[in-house]
């Protein structure tokens, strides 16, 4: 908890900038200010499953909560036929007669500096020192993350726990349409979303899924669970194991797995000699019994990368946030530079039909 010191610094230097912000509210002040429009992102598809490229994270819990809003009426209506009790008409909820984008660029409702002076202290944590480092920009995109995965698996939970137990089996569960599209186009019968899928989730063996379990069955990448870690393991040897021995030779692992390893992190030259020579080391390295193939267990150690975590994509959301408003290029934000690039932090719920020509002017945000 923060220091009774520390906390009078913040709210003398977030009154301090609110009032300079305040006198630059002029007309010439407002003539160099491009800010688009806030616009929510579109409804979550309920049909097919996220690619890493619709991977956001919101920055702001007000955002998100009304983000959650949408999605659950979106979902009741799409998964739920409730019909209203006789001679009734259903009460509107509030995001169906007041716009959710009207108020997020109503200045009195929601202002982003504000937003952004409240949230800079709860970010500025370890240590608490006026600055935000990488490390914490990461942490705040993990927490809300962790809460935006949770409850779509709440919602999902719901809709599968048919005898509303708390639980879900597997007789329970029924696959979600995509996968098995998916199937269907790969050929072959995949593990995901089988008994040994949940089975492995299922970590106290009780064949039944609880809230945790059922979050790490529809998100194995962010398990910490010994069994869905291997289970992912032998997805991965299954998928490219061309002879159905169980293990991955060197040209197996050369003709799927490598490329998958290489492009997560790193960027090589992609001359033959480079990729022969890189494929082989990391071969080696992997090959722990150096028996010239590659099993579940041999796997592990890059699991992580073939199947990248929430982490991951939290701190990748941090370090293009640092390398767009780090204007001194310090490593680190200033709750000035937070408030100079509030887009920034906000850019996922960009109007996408402004150009840079044609963007509209919101001093309300300033």
């Amino acid at each position: 908890m923060a220091r009774p010191a520390t906390v009078l610094i913040y709210l003398i230097l977030a009154v301090l900038l609110l009032l300079l912000l305040r006198s630059h509210h002029s007309p010439e002040h407002r003539n160099h200010l491009h800010h688009r429009r806030l616009k929510l992102r579109p409804n979550f598809s309920f049909t097919s499953p996220p690619s890493a490229g619709d991977r956001y994270i919101p920055f702001d819990p007000l955002i998100s909560d009304i983000e959650h809003r949408r999605e659950d009426r979106e979902w009741e209506r799409s998964h739920f036929n409730i019909p209203s009790a006789p001679g009734e008409e259903a009460q509107p909820e509030w995001e169906d007669f007041i716009d959710a984008e009207d108020y997020l660029n109503d200045e009195n409702r929601f202002n982003v500096t504000n937003r952004i002076v409240l949230l800079f202290p709860l970010i500025d944590v370890d240590p608490a020192d006026q600055f935000v480092s990488l490390e914490e920009l990461t942490e705040w995109n993990l927490k809300q993350a962790a809460k935006e995965v949770m409850h779509r698996t709440g919602r999902e939970m719901e809709m599968h726990d048919k005898n509303r137990d708390g639980f879900v089996s597997f007789a329970e569960y029924e696959p979600p349409s995509w996968s098995r599209n998916d199937n269907i186009s790969f050929g072959y019968d995949m593990g995901w979303w089988k008994e040994d899928h949940f089975n492995a989730s299922d970590m106290d063996g009780d064949s039944l899924l609880n809230k945790i379990e059922f979050n790490d069955f529809l998100h194995p990448a962010d398990s910490v669970n010994p069994k869905l870690i291997k289970w992912l393991c032998k997805e991965e040897i299954r998928e490219r194991d061309k002879d159905r021995d169980g293990k991955l030779s060197f040209q197996e692992y050369f003709n799927g797995l490598f490329d998958s390893l290489r492009n997560i992190e790193e960027v090589y030259n992609h001359s033959d000699t480079s990729d022969g020579a890189q494929s082989n080391k990391l071969f080696k390295e992997l090959d722990k019994d150096n028996d010239g193939f590659l099993t579940e267990d041999e796997l592990i150690p890059v699991i992580g990368n073939l199947h990248p975590s929430e982490r991951y994509y939290a701190k990748q959301q941090a370090d293009y946030v640092l390398t767009q408003a780090d204007a001194d290029k310090d490593g680190r934000l200033s709750l000035n530079e937070m408030i100079e690039h509030p887009y920034v932090f906000y850019s996922s719920i960009f109007d996408d039909d402004d150009d840079d020509d044609g963007l509209d002017f919101h001093d309300e945000f300033r």
